[in-house]
């Protein structure tokens, strides 16, 4: 298991992560203009791994890769859509998902996000999560703290497992991880427990909404952005691997994930 909490230097300098992160900022700005638009309004088409896409999905990754290429020729990119393009030795990739929750997005939900990212040499240096259905944007560079629509935010330190809010991804996903028994663990044991899924439940996180959070069964463009966010925002963020390439993300207050930390099988 990898713990992030402090920052770790970067080869970028801050000029470099600042411009970054505008255009990752612009190409979120642009996402919302293909996926807005289309909010309640798109049909709904199932992947080969069974999990759901819009064109919207599709469109909103377009638009994105079309801002990263133009300004960062030289970098790698890897998207849930569209997959990997660039050099795969790149020390620089943009990791994209251009509508995490599409479940959500597609039943009317306003809890979807986008989320984009910078990572250098397998460190997430710049990245966000962008709820167009919330107007709000949390963003942070290594090293230069956390906003919300341009005001710092940061994690809860709470201590207490039993006053605190804790969040959980979908049951199912436990199972694909073969960590039911944490999650039926959770349900008997935390008094204060909300399905908070997705990328929107660790955007309550990073906001100190919700003290800490459980998310398994994860791809690494599900988790790229938050493992900085949360790091910037004064928050603990636990990478458990699990086979296949998937991870497992326990975030918040430091004091709450390494006690349920202790919880894996």
């Amino acid at each position: 298991m990898t713990q992030t909490g402090s920052p770790q230097r970067a080869g970028l300098d801050r000029a470099s992560l600042e411009r970054a992160l505008e255009v990752a900022c612009r190409a979120a700005d642009a996402a919302r203009a293909e996926t807005t638009p289309r909010f309640r309004s798109v049909e709904v088409e199932t992947k080969a791994d069974g999990s759901p896409v819009t064109e919207a999905d599709r469109e909103a990754e377009r638009a994105i890769r079309e801002i990263l290429r133009e300004a960062y020729p030289d970098h790698a990119i890897l998207g849930e859509e569209g997959g990997r393009e660039g050099d795969d030795r790149a020390r620089l990739c943009w990791v994209i998902d251009p509508i995490d929750g599409t479940i959500a997005f597609s039943r009317g939900l306003p809890l979807y996000s986008t989320l984009i990212s910078l990572v250098e040499d397998g460190q997430t240096v710049a990245g966000l999560i962008d709820l167009p259905g919330l107007d709000e944007r949390y963003t942070a560079t290594l090293g230069g703290g956390c906003l919300r629509n341009g005001k710092e935010v940061r994690v809860s330190q709470a201590r207490d497992l039993q006053r605190s809010l804790i969040s959980h991804g979908d049951p199912f996903c436990f199972e694909r991880a073969g960590q039911r028994a944490f999650f039926d663990r959770l349900a008997r044991e935390v008094p204060f427990l909300r399905g908070y899924t997705d990328a929107f439940g660790h955007s309550l996180v990073v906001g100190g909404g919700v003290d800490a959070m459980v998310d398994l069964d994860l791809n690494e463009w599900d988790a790229a952005a938050t493992r900085l966010l949360v790091r910037e925002a004064g928050g603990q963020c636990l990478v458990r691997e699990f086979p296949g390439g998937k991870v497992g993300l326990v975030l918040g207050s430091p004091g709450l994930v390494d006690e349920l930390a202790g919880w894996f099988e």
